[in-house]
This record gives C-alpha cells, sequence and structure tokens, in this order.
C-alpha cells in the first residue's frame, strides 16, 4: 500500500522562545506559512521587468535596488588575498553590469549564447555573471583550479562562444586549447599590466568604450540564464541548465533558510564555479539588497576568523568541510575574535555531521543550520531554519513549497511512497521556479530524473515521524554488508565523535563472506599520531556507538580523505584506488594536503 505524501510534520515544530532572537526569524510559523505559501505570491515579491517585459535576474538583483534608496548601498565588499579593498555599490554594480552588456552587445553576442567565467573571486567576475544575464546570455562559471582538460572538455559542450578570463589563467590553461574550440569566438582576459595576449580582448579597454546605460531586452522567465556543470562518476560532467524564473525560488528559500534581514551583511564562502556561489554567493544576497562579502583568498582558519570580526558578519553560509577544517584548528582562534554581530550560520555541500552542531553551539555560541539541495534543484529544499528546533545530523524539514517525499523505485518504473522511519530515495514533487528545466543534449539522462510525479535525487534519506529528514547516503554509496544496508554519513559522524579524528570517509570493500564490509579513512586531529594502538581505540569506540555489524572492520590513516573543492567527499575516488580502478572524472578534486 502507498502512503500518502505528508509534507506537514505531525507537531508544531516552533521550540524556541522569541526572546532567544536578537532579530525575530522570517519563517517563525512553519506550518502555517506552508499552508499559505504559494509560488505566485513569492513571484508577487520581485519587481519584474519594466512595462511588463519580464523577469529578469540581474534586473532583480541589481538594477530594481540601485533605482531606489538601496543605490548608495554596498553590494559587494571585495578583499583581496594581498590586502586590498573595493567596494561596489548598488549604483556602481548597476553601471559596470550595463558596460560589459554593452561590451558583449558590441562584440555581436546575444541571446542563447553562452558566456564562460574561468577567474578566481575578483569583482569582475560578479560583473561579468550580471553583465550576461542583463545581455539575455547564458552565464557558465568554471572553477579556476580546473586543468586544461576539464576546461576544454565543459567549454565544448556547453559551446562557449566567449570566456573571460585571467592573464595568467589563460597563459596556463586556455592558450594552447584555442585551435581545439573554433567556437571559442572571444576571449576576454582580465589584468596582466600591458598588452592583453594575441587573440584576446582587454577587458578594462571592452569597458571604457562601453556606454553605462543598457536597457535590458524583453526576459521571458522561461529563458536560459544558468549553466552549471556536475561532475559524473565516469564519463562526460553534465550541464544542468536554469532559467531566469530560477530568482523567485533563490529569493524566497534566502528568506527562509538563510533568514535574510535588510541590514544583514552575508558572506558565502563558496566559489561561484559551484551553483552555491551563484545562487547564494551572487544572486540571493543581490536580490535581497543586501551587502555581501567576497573574499579572494583560500581557506585559513586564522583569516576567516578575523573577517567574520571585521566585516561585522551577520550571516554566514559555508561547507562542512570548511567547518571540520576549522575544527582541526582548535577553539583558541575563534575565542580571540569578536563575533558578537554574527547570529545565524548555515552549511551546505556534504551533510553536517552532529558534532559539528555541537561545535558551533561551544565555539560560537550558535548552533549550524545545515540544508540540503543540489546543483539540479538550483535552490535549498530542505532546511534547518531559524526558529525552528535544530535536530544535529538532521537536513531539516522542506521549505514552504516544496513537497518532498521517501520513495522506493518498483518494478517497471513504479514508485512507491514510504512512510515514517523507512529508508529510501528522496524525491520532490516538480514545480519549484529553480528547477533545472535539462541536462545540455541529453534529453534521456534528464527524463531518467523523473518518474510517479517525482524528481528522484539519487540521495537515500529517512524521514522520521515529526517530518524531518535525514540523510542516509548517495544511492551508489551505500553499504550492503551481511544483509545491512549501512549509510556512510552514519559510521563517518560516529568516528568523528572520537577526539582524535578530524575527518573520516567510509566505503564499502567487497568480501567474499559478507559481501562487502565498511572500511574508513581517518584523518586524525593535531597531536595525535598513527598507531595500531589508536586504530583499535578507534576501532572499539566505533563498536560501541554502533554495533559490530555496522563499524568499520578496517581503518586506514591518511593525511586527509579526497574531496571535492565544493567540500563533498569523494568516496568513489577510495573505492576505484582501493579496487585499482579507473579515477573517472576528477577535474573537481582539491589538493590533497
Amino acid at each position: 500500500m502507498t502512503a500518502p505524501l505528508d509534507p506537514m510534520p505531525r507537531f508544531h515544530p516552533i521550540v524556541k522562545h522569541r526572546e532567544q532572537f536578537r532579530v525575530a526569524p522570517n519563517l517563525l510559523d512553519y506550518c502555517a506559512e506552508r499552508a499559505r505559501f504559494t509560488w505566485a505570491g513569492a513571484r508577487q515579491r520581485l519587481d519584474g521587468l519594466p512595462d511588463g517585459r519580464g523577469l529578469n535576474i540581474a534586473h532583480e538583483a541589481v538594477d530594481r535596488h540601485a533605482r531606489g534608496p538601496l543605490r548608495d548601498r554596498v553590494a559587494i565588499r571585495w578583499r583581496g588575498r594581498h590586502g586590498a579593498v573595493r567596494e561596489l555599490s548598488y549604483a556602481a554594480l548597476a553601471a559596470e553590469t550595463n558596460r560589459f552588456a554593452n561590451a558583449l552587445r558590441a562584440l555581436g553576442v546575444g541571446k542563447g549564447d553562452a558566456v564562460f567565467a574561468l577567474a578566481g573571486r575578483i569583482p569582475e567576475l560578479y560583473v561579468a555573471a550580471l553583465g550576461t544575464l542583463k545581455n539575455t546570455s547564458i552565464f557558465c562559471p568554471l572553477f579556476a583550479a580546473f586543468g586544461p582538460d576539464p576546461i576544454r572538455q565543459r567549454l565544448a559542450l556547453g559551446r562557449a562562444r566567449v570566456l573571460i578570463t585571467t592573464a595568467a589563467l589563460y597563459e596556463r590553461k586556455i592558450a594552447a586549447l584555442r585551435d581545439t574550440l573554433p567556437q571559442l569566438e572571444h576571449v576576454i582576459v582580465v589584468g596582466g599590466g600591458g598588452a592583453p595576449p594575441p587573440g584576446t580582448h582587454d577587458w578594462a579597454s571592452l569597458l571604457e568604450r562601453a556606454s553605462d546605460a543598457f536597457t535590458i531586452p524583453p526576459t521571458a522567465p522561461e529563458d536560459a540564464a544558468l549553466l552549471h556543470f556536475t561532475s559524473g562518476t565516469t564519463g562526460t560532467p553534465k550541464g544542468a541548465l536554469h532559467v531566469h524564473e530560477a530568482i523567485v525560488a533563490h529569493h524566497a528559500t534566502a528568506w527562509y533558510a538563510l533568514d535574510f534581514h535588510p541590514d544583514d551583511r552575508f558572506w558565502c564562502t563558496a566559489d561561484p564555479g559551484w551553483v552555491t556561489g551563484t545562487s547564494y554567493g551572487i544572486v540571493a544576497p543581490l536580490a535581497h539588497g543586501l551587502t555581501m562579502l567576497v573574499d579572494e583568498s583560500d581557506f585559513d582558519a586564522e583569516r576567516w576568523y578575523a573577517l567574520l570580526e571585521e566585516e561585522r558578519i551577520s550571516n554566514w553560509y559555508t561547507a562542512p568541510t570548511a567547518v571540520r577544517m576549522l575544527m582541526k584548528a582548535g577553539p583558541e582562534l575563534a575565542r580571540k575574535r569578536d563575533l558578537s554581530a554574527l547570529r545565524f550560520v548555515a552549511s551546505v555541500g556534504e551533510p553536517l555531521n552532529p558534532e559539528c552542531v555541537v561545535w558551533g553551539q561551544q565555539t560560537l555560541g550558535l548552533a549550524i543550520h545545515d540544508n540540503w539541495w543540489q546543483t539540479e534543484t538550483g535552490g535549498i529544499m530542505i532546511a534547518n531554519c531559524a526558529a525552528l528546533e535544530v535536530r544535529p545530523g538532521s537536513m531539516g524539514l522542506p521549505l514552504p513549497g516544496i513537497d518532498a517525499a521517501i520513495v522506493r523505485r518498483g518494478a517497471g518504473g513504479a514508485i512507491e511512497e514510504l512512510g515514517a522511519d523507512q529508508e529510501g530515495e528522496l524525491a520532490l514533487r516538480p514545480g519549484w521556479p529553480s528547477m533545472f528545466r535539462a541536462y545540455l543534449d541529453e534529453e534521456a539522462r534528464y527524463r531518467k530524473c523523473f518518474a510517479g510525479g517525482f524528481y528522484l535525487s539519487g540521495d537515500l534519506a529517512r524521514r522520521d515521524r515529526d517530518g524531518w529528514y535525514w540523510f542516509v547516503g548517495r544511492a551508489d554509496d551505500v553499504i550492503k554488508s551481511a544483509g545491512h544496508l549501512i549509510g556512510p554519513f552514519e559510521v563517518e559522524s560516529a568516528l568523528l565523535e572520537h577526539p582524535a579524528v578530524a575527518e573520516a570517509a567510509v566505503i564499502g570493500k567487497p568480501d567474499p563472506v559478507v559481501g562487502e564490509l565498511v572500511k574508513a579513512y581517518v584523518a586524525l586531529r593535531r597531536g595525535f599520531e598513527a598507531s595500531d594502538a589508536l586504530r583499535k581505540e578507534i576501532t572499539g569506540f566505533a563498536r560501541k556507538r554502533l554495533g559490530a555489524a555496522v563499524a568499520p572492520k578496517e581503518i586506514a590513516f591518511v593525511a586527509s580523505v579526497p574531496k571535492t573543492r565544493s567540500g563533498k567527499i569523494l568516496r568513489r575516488l577510495l573505492r576505484a584506488r582501493e579496487l585499482g580502478l579507473p579515477e573517472g572524472d576528477v577535474s573537481t578534486l582539491e589538493e590533497e594536503r
């Protein structure tokens, strides 16, 4: 029998008192807000283009503020890696993005043309993203640490007509590829201190010649806007295509899940090369008229705490990997800083281990609010919101406008909805505005994501009896051992509770008796050294926490666990190395320390 879809928790989930908050949270009455919410109503919170010309992301993020009382508010405050500081008000950002849109027009680039960016977190990247959207072209960010082959692959798959990059990146990664990319007509180079390389355009010269007045063309909500590539385990990356209507979800979900208020100073640590760094590192904070911090530098615990203090950050959106690295650095760095401006911390990328939530309460005085979404969903779907109980280890509750379920794929493609505390695939009812509209040139692959009236995420989860969702693992990560289905996240979280463990990654290792045995890769905290005695101690600790059937049978000590630059543990890479198999696409791999 099919269990009915129950998007509501069984009880009113508000458990905090209003006096606990410095600012009243946006989502105070979860059940009432779910009952009254509509995406059409969320659309009414935005302006739309003047004269009914449609809906454009850049208008909502920049121009509507630049023409109103927020015109002089700082939109982007940039901190360079060598101490430089640059600020762009909403009015200045509107002028700069107009210039870039006009520069694209002068090059013959128009609606639907693909404009790629390969650069670090520099102001020009943000100008390029928004100017591209004004021009109704498609913006695709690439991560600057990619090597030449993944760059070439994505530029070719996306049929890039324009690439914005820096002089250094051009010489190192692009120049040798030009002959293999005949569709790449224009490369615009930022910086370099002299004449641009042959066959390229100089950013400063292009914008200097361009007007700072630009009228955004009519933009239909379903016009293509953003292209994000996700890495496959093997084979080619998938290009997920999003439309201008996604801004409705970016705006609404940030209001609920990140608790944006008008005077907030916001910092999203994700690079725009990843979907988080675009959806919530560019679009959402600007759509709300906030001041957002952009830090050019890579992770450094002491620098990050200094930025939180000096910039008076109120809302901070980061990744579990970063949290675990801060934990590894010790609490003393945080205690030296005045973090009193900070009132809300959220995390995404990998599931947030319960230990990280506890660390946030102990070190920052704030729980860290995990949330769940994917490149394909385009925006946050499930979250621990500010006024709701945080259940450490849980993804939280579906946001207003999002209907989620746990399902099982049956014979012949049938979809069965499961009840409380049953593990299955996390599924969503389609209809939210930031839902991806296609995998580029892969219609069959796209269709396989939908069945039985659901978008099937490929993530395994369960829903407890009160409505909270709990991550189990990717469908291809779950370990099948002696008839047990073991989620690696559960084992990793237990290992992280041991005082010696800084990072943990768990895989299934083939075994002729039990099918797969649980193997853990463990990175140690400072002050601990790998030894057989410590291995036995951690194994015994895990058995007491998890039971002998679930606890790791093997533990290997490593300097760090492999993960993507966006913070996801690459368990499939560990499996490939364990079995001597091809490693597949490793273009997103963070350099292992």
